[in-house]
């Protein structure tokens, strides 16, 4: 059996990450900036539309697409995450997402990506 014995599991790992999204719904709400763009704005992640506009795309680091898009509104974003995470997203998707939140005190170096 090839477990990391203190390895944390994905559900805990998601859990993490949909707790953050309501935290910076909320910091959105109070007309702050959420932890999520911030992460963005540092080049960490990158949450686009696909090409033909009808997706959303996950993307580590800074990118680019060849046409160029409006950013995507935070309450989008967070909608379509939210969905993502709750289906069942693989590790590396919740590792790049949980990386956002590396400042928070419930985030783990074991998630560093």
């Amino acid at each position: 059996m090839d477990v990391e014995p203190n390895r944390l599991s994905d559900e805990d790992l998601r859990r993490f990450v949909l707790d953050r999204l309501a935290e910076d719904e909320e910091r959105l709400a109070r007309e702050e900036l959420p932890l999520l763009d911030e992460a963005e704005r540092r080049g960490r992640l990158a949450i686009l539309r696909s090409d033909d506009d009808r997706e959303l795309l996950l993307v580590p680091g800074e990118a680019h697409t060849q046409q160029q898009h409006a950013p995507v509104p935070f309450a989008e974003k967070a909608r379509w995450l939210r969905a993502e995470v709750e289906g069942g997203s693989d590790r590396s998707a919740l590792l790049l997402l949980a990386a956002a939140y590396e400042t928070h005190h419930g985030w783990q170096e074991e998630w560093r990506t």
